[in-house]
Order: C-alpha cells, then structure tokens, then sequence
C-alpha cells in the first residue's frame, strides 16, 4: 500500500538518490520565474514582467501582494533585505532596508520607564518597534536597480487592486492568520482592521478587502518614499507607538535611508554561497558551511562521496556546526555602523579551523563558547525570488518579524508594526545591545549561488532564526546531493531551538520533521541530541523558493525553479507569446 504524504519519510540509496517523489514537479522556463508562497501574489510580479519590468521590479510587485495575502508574515511596518544579480555587468549586489530604533532610546530610558533585568525585550513590547524599512526598500530597490520601464506606482497597482476590489486567501495564511488572532487582539483596538466584520479571522476561500492598506500603498505610488515616512501615515505610526510609551518621534521616519550593501560569500565545491552581511545573520550561514568545509579538509569527517542523505552521522555535521555559528551570531552580529563586527575574520581559514577543531563526531556538545577572531584591532516572514529575461536574478525577503509582529496596528492602516527590535540584547557591553538610531541583529537573510562566476542561482527559506540552517541544508541538498531545486526544498529538515537552561547554560534541541527516516531520529538521539518530533511541514520548519539558472548549448538560459510545499504558492513561469 502506498503511504500518504505525511507516513512517507526519505532516506537514499548507494547513488544518493532520493527514493521518494516530491510533491511538486520542478518548473522551467526559458524567459523568467516568479517563486513565492502565494499565486496572486507571483501574478502581480508576472504582469510587471510582462509590462517590460525586470526582476527587481517584479519581486517589489510581489513583496506588495504578499503583504496583503499574507500580514502575518510581512508588512508595510517591517523590513526588507535583497541580493540581486545584474545581468549587464555580473555583479551581485546587496541592499539591508531594515529600519532602526528610535533615536531616544537607551539602556537608561528603558529602564526609566520600567524595563530593566532582563535580557532582551518581550516580544509584543512597545519597545521592539522599529522604524519600518520595507516601503523605503521598494522604492530605493527600483530606483537603483529597477528597469526604468516600469514606476513604483506601476509596481504597487496589482496590490493595491487586490486590496480594494478583494481577493481570495489561501489555506495556509488562513492558518497562520488565525493562530496570530490573540497578538493582534491583544495588540491595539485598530486590530479589527485585520478582522472580518463578525470579529472573526479569515478562512481559506474569503474574498478578503482592506482599503487602509490600499490607501497606504497609494500614498507610496503617488508620493514615493514620502508618502509613507512624512505626512499622516507617519503620523499614525507615531500616535500608535507613543500612546503605548514607545520613543519613536517623526523625526526618526522621515531621517531613515536604505543602505546598499557588498554581499559576503564562502566557497564550497566550486559554489559560492552569498549573502547579505550584518546585521543580517547571513553571516551564520557560513559560518557553517566553512566549518564543514574545513572538517572535510582536515579529514575530520568522511569525504562528501561517503555522505548519505539526512543519515544521522550527515545531520550531526550539520547540527554541531549550526551550534557554532548561532553561539557566534548571538556574540558578534549587530549594525555595522554602529560597531566594528568582525566579518572578514570569522570567514578566514584559520577562524574556521578554530571552530572545526570543536567538533566531535561520536557525540553531541551541549554548548559552544562563542569563538575569538583574531582582528587587526582586536575590538515569522516571506521570501522570493525572481528572474527575468535578461538573466537578471533578485532574491528578496519581507517581513513583519514576528507573527504579526508587535500587533500594533496603526489608525486607518490595515497592517501591523514590526517587533524586529526583540533582537536587540539589554546587556550592556554587547555589540547588540539596544542605542538609539541602531538597527537590530536581523533575522530576515536572502541568498545566492554563483559557479565559475557566474550567476548559478536564487534562492532562500523564510522562518526567523530558521533561516541560515535553511540555507545550509537546501545549498548541501543541492551542491553535495544533487537534489534539483523542487526535491531540495521537499526534503524533510532539522531545526535547532534553544532547549532548557542547565547550570546557567542554554542547551539546544532538535527539532525534527516526523516524515524524516526513523533510524535517522534514533541515530541523532544516539548521538547524544535532545530530539522533539514535530508534524511534517510544520512552519517552523520555514518555507522556500530556489530558481537556478543553466545556460544551454544554444546559449539561451534554463530557468528551473522550486517551491517548498510548506507554504501556498508555487513558481511560476514567465511566458513571452
């Protein structure tokens, strides 16, 4: 009898191949892929395609729709981060359009205003509000690299239309939409803006409407960065975050920029692995991949040939490097303009090595300490991915933080405020420690792949600090494995959570996808890891997109692309008739 979906579990064959079939098929197209979690969403970025827009472009148009689909995940109170590769001239380059803390904000007027005695903020704090940089990323994303073709308010129209004549939710944000219900309520009494009007959250099939969100995106489209920064929206966001004793003046909105970034990189069998530095936790990404790449040099583990597939020895690789770098983001990953992060370093050989050499192969370590790179001065979210014709490619995340974020939700808005600032430490003396004007430890990261250095591919796994052990696992799925870009994504994964506090010390648990191999399971517990089992596809888990690019015998370009069955969407392709 054939198993179901969730009985099915993968495990590989001498040949590395997986014995299993995915859910979805990989889509090709020769002239562009638009991949996100929800299909009206990548119809918004088709018809910027199709108006003559390019990737950058289209993925805007997306990010728009997706923040109506979906404003659990994302908003236009959070942030955005891009990487985007540029056809005309190769070059990969990077954008943070993440916002920062209001300018009065301290250790000192914290505790002022009673909070104090503990390390980080509580997640549906005032406090956490930071200034939104996702409309500012729009637009400066367009300006710089768009086509010219198209304006922003070419790019916002399909989701503005979406929010006035409605539009259907899909399943899975009807899900999500009402397991957030009680951070909204308990958010702020604008809150029923995201409800229907009986008080009850939208099901899968609701014709869904929201003016204030189209009346926001219109003051974008016929104001640019002004209509969202100056005037009565950012009065509203000031209202909403000071009637609950937050610090945020007008000031702090209409003085926030973009920064256009150099994308950091890490080899790895002749791929490259790219992606935005701090305070993006990019960074941990690899972190990880080099320490493997330096246990595989030193002999520390069997060569990549021997590997099997998410086998409990493969994954111990994975988790205890893994445990390393997040011990390093916790140290070192805060805004680099602010303080000196020390980002060459960490990715040198010897910095790797260091980390390499705390590995144990026969069992678990229950904590790292954070490492010492020698320095010449010693001092809940969607992604998707894009491509067009041209061979441009945009990887570009947007999120709310948290589910719904703070759940401050601004008068006459439709969309919640952002809780990005929870990241920050109140420990005084951390590189992430809570200033004003300062941009939080940052969790939303895209990726890319370059080969003999040229574009290879897009991609990324949405899902908080989910989001660099998702890179891993998809880019060795794909690099090592040779698991096309559906089949990467299918394939059951591990995520690492802080577990429970022994002798001052946060331990780590495992938590595994059920449809993973029960030997594999019994293996890591074997190992030494504390296991917690959770349903397949559960959201922890994160949801991905992953275009590649192949340049044919005939010169022409393959785009091939998947999307991660744990979310709505699919990727769809780009059709000139």
């Amino acid at each position: 009898m054939a198993m179901s979906l969730d009985q099915e579990y993968l495990s590989v064959d001498d040949s590395k191949q997986l014995k299993f079939s995915s859910r979805r098929s990989v889509v090709h197209s020769k002239h562009g892929i638009v991949s996100c979690t929800q299909p009206l969403a990548a119809a918004a970025g088709l018809k910027i395609l199709e108006q003559g827009g390019n990737a950058v472009d289209a993925a805007v148009a997306t990010a728009a729709a997706l923040a109506f689909f979906e404003p659990a995940m994302t908003s236009p109170g959070g942030d955005a981060f891009a990487l985007f590769h540029d056809a005309k001239t190769n070059t990969l380059k990077g954008m943070n359009g993440s916002g920062r803390a209001a300018k009065a904000v301290s250790l000192e007027a914290l505790a002022a205003r009673g909070v104090s005695g503990r390390p980080k903020l509580a997640p549906n704090s005032v406090h956490c509000v930071t200034v939104p940089g996702g409309p500012a990323a729009w637009c400066d994303s367009i300006a710089e690299w768009g086509s010219g073709k198209v304006t922003i308010a070419d790019v916002l129209k399909p989701a503005i239309s979406y929010a006035e004549n409605g539009a259907p939710i899909s399943e899975i944000s009807a899900s999500l939409w009402y397991r957030g219900q009680n951070i909204l309520k308990a958010g702020s009494d604008n809150a029923k803006d995201l409800f229907k009007a009986d008080g009850t959250t939208p099901q899968t099939g609701d014709i869904w409407k929201n003016q204030y969100f189209a009346d926001t995106l219109k003051l974008i489209a016929e104001k640019g960065k002004p209509g969202f920064y100056e005037g009565v929206v950012a009065e509203r966001i000031v209202k909403a975050v000071q009637d609950k004793g937050g610090f945020l003046e007008l000031s702090d909105l209409k003085e926030h920029t973009t920064s256009f970034v150099e994308p950091i990189s890490l080899d790895f069998m002749g791929h490259t692995l790219w992606e935005c530095p701090p305070g993006g936790q990019g960074l941990l990404a690899l972190l990880a991949l080099g320490t493997v790449r330096e246990l595989l040099a030193a002999g520390t583990i069997p060569p990549v040939e021997q590997w099997k597939h998410n086998s409990p020895e493969y994954l111990h690789v994975v988790i205890e490097t893994l445990k390393m770098a997040f011990r390093d983001g916790e140290y070192y990953v805060a805004d680099p303009e602010k303080v000196d992060v020390p980002v060459a370093a960490m990715l040198t050989p010897e910095y790797l090595q260091s980390r390499a050499a705390l590995f144990d192969a026969a069992k678990a370590n229950p904590v790292y300490a954070p490492g010492v790179p020698k320095t010449a001065n010693q001092s809940d979210t969607v992604y998707l991915s894009v491509t067009d014709s041209e061979g441009n490619a945009c990887s570009f995340i947007n999120s709310c933080a948290g589910m719904f974020g703070t759940g401050i939700v601004p008068d006459q808005s439709g969309w919640v405020l952002q809780n990005r600032g929870v990241n920050f430490s109140l420990l005084p003396g951390m590189l992430n420690t809570i200033e004003g004007g300062k941009r939080p430890y940052h969790t939303i990261i895209p990726a890319m792949i370059t080969k003999d250095d040229a574009i290879y591919a897009a991609f990324g796994v949405m899902g908080g600090f989910m989001q660099p052990q998702g890179h891993l696992q998809v880019f060795l799925n794909h690099v090592v494995f040779g698991l096309d870009p559906q089949k990467a994504l299918d394939s059951p994964r591990i995520c690492i959570t802080p577990g429970p506090i022994v002798d001052g010390q946060t331990l780590t648990d495992v938590n595994v996808e059920a449809s993973m191999a029960p030997e594999t399971i019994e293996g890591l517990k074997k190992l030494g890891h504390v296991i917690k089992v959770q349903k397949p596809y559960d959201p922890l888990f994160g949801r991905g997109q992953f275009i590649r690019l192949t340049k044919q015998e005939s010169g022409e370009v393959l785009h091939s692309a998947g999307s991660d069955p744990r979310g709505d969407g699919a990727a769809y392709p780009f059709v000139k008739y």
